[in-house]
């Protein structure tokens, strides 16, 4: 996907996006207090925070922000926790 419009052709990518986000938010959740608390570089609470809104308001997802999250968000993300594991 190389745009906000290839992501919205069709329903099945973003579908695909959208749980994948709620897979990570999921784990985010499931991550200990103490390691959260000792990476505060990641705003893990966000990260659930857009796995409820998902979950809890799917038709009122704004697909601008999900591009840009993916935009933004995503290698950033990607890039600490590649940091995290190679630790």
């Amino acid at each position: 996907m190389t745009s906000l419009d290839d992501l919205k052709k069709d329903f099945v990518p973003f579908d695909a996006v959208m749980m994948n986000f709620i897979i990570i938010g999921e784990m985010a959740g499931k991550l200990s207090e103490e390691f959260k608390d000792n990476d505060s570089e990641v705003e893990w609470h966000k990260i659930y925070s857009f796995r409820n809104i998902i979950v809890h308001d799917y038709f009122g997802i704004d697909e601008i922000v999900v591009w840009q999250i993916i935009q933004t968000k995503i290698p950033a993300l990607k890039k600490r926790l590649d940091t995290i594991l190679n630790l």
